[in-house]
């Protein structure tokens, strides 16, 4: 019992050490983003929790649009539980010229851009070769989102990304799944928040 007891103590220390380690280590983005490939819709499979979304109750779609300016009009909409549709605008820049992969999104008002603060990170560290899905994080792994193009994505390629996270420092135990239901969507009146 005492050999179970210490061997159990062992694994429960590597583990938490292995876990510790992880979250010391930097995010990782992905090496490349092509804009354009990236601008279009999509669906969230999956989120951590956080309060500026607790009234989505389903069907939370994100669109990004490059301008011609090249910063991005990023659009999300859910499903609230009264049957209404939340939307927000925001607008993202390239925060690392080189590979795209970082940017900063702002949901304040334009004439409060000049300050640092309203600015959040919106990193992507996992993308689908064919842009078929993607995972989108902040560097202090508070906030995290799998978005795909379309409403669901293969269990198996769920639990690779999962994987994948995991080794990044992330908790997949924290992500709530999104309910995607074309059906709710209809009928639903559109308002602005």
């Amino acid at each position: 019992m005492k050999l179970f007891a210490g061997l159990f103590l062992l694994l429960l220390s590597n583990t938490f050490a292995a876990a510790q380690a992880s979250t010391t280590q930097p995010v990782r983005t992905v090496s490349s983003v092509d804009l354009n490939r990236y601008s279009g819709k999509w669906y969230e499979i999956a989120r951590y929790p956080n309060k500026f979304q607790k009234q989505c109750v389903g069907n939370t779609t994100a669109t990004y649009t490059v301008k011609q300016d090249g910063k991005i009009e990023v659009l999300n909409s859910c499903l609230k539980k009264d049957g209404l549709v939340d939307s927000a605008k925001a607008e993202g820049k390239v925060a690392d010229k080189g590979a795209n992969a970082k940017l900063k999104v702002r949901f304040a008002p334009g004439f409060l851009s000049v300050f640092g603060f309203v600015w959040a990170d919106y990193w992507i560290i996992d993308l689908g070769s064919d842009y078929d899905y993607a995972v989108v994080a902040d560097r202090k792994r508070e906030y995290l989102w799998i978005l795909s193009r379309k409403a669901e994505v293969a269990e198996s390629l769920y639990q690779d990304i999962l994987r994948r996270l995991e080794n990044q420092g992330f908790e997949p135990g924290k992500l709530v799944k999104t309910r995607q239901n074309a059906q709710a969507m209809k009928g639903a009146v559109v308002g602005e928040i």
